[in-house]
């Protein structure tokens, strides 16, 4: 279990990201026009995970921002925004903001997404949405870079997770 805060209060994950090194856990997630996605959809590409509890917050419209001025910059390298928010409130977020270069993806559905990476919040008033995270695989299949954020109202560390790729 993580530990992790919203607003300074305590609150925890499930568990805790995969161990850098590890192979990444495939998943099914919705896409947009509702079909599944899954991280092996992606292989052979570099592949950054922005989760986030909803976009309909400040600090998670900005991390979708951020990475979508990145995203279009990185070669061989997909972003995939992801949350429990419908996939029609993510789209109709990603038209508003011109958000072309992410791909947005639901665990609005029962999968196995938060089970397998373990960051699904267990208790205070965001119980059940996923804690603000960044994991990035490699070509393979591999993690080599996490990061959960310490405080729920924080970015993440957008530097660092760039850099690992």
């Amino acid at each position: 279990m993580a530990n992790i805060t919203f607003k300074g209060t305590a609150i925890h994950t499930q568990g805790n990201l995969p161990a850098v090194g590890a192979s990444a856990p495939d998943f099914k997630l919705t896409a947009g026009d509702l079909s599944e996605k899954s991280l092996s959809d992606f292989k052979g590409k570099k592949v950054i995970l922005n989760i986030f509890p909803s976009v309909d917050t400040g600090t998670c419209a900005a991390s979708v921002r951020k990475f979508n001025e990145e995203a279009a910059g990185l070669e061989n390298t997909v972003v995939l925004c992801i949350s429990r928010d419908l996939p029609f409130a993510q789209g109709r977020f990603c038209a508003a903001e011109g958000i072309e270069n992410v791909v947005s993806l639901s665990e609005y559905k029962d999968s196995n997404f938060s089970d397998a990476y373990q960051l699904k919040i267990t208790d205070g008033p965001l119980a059940g949405l996923l804690s603000r995270s960044v994991v990035v695989v490699d070509e393979e299949g591999n993690v080599v870079y996490t990061e959960q954020v310490a405080e729920t109202t924080e970015e993440p560390n957008y530097t660092q997770a760039l850099a690992a790729l």
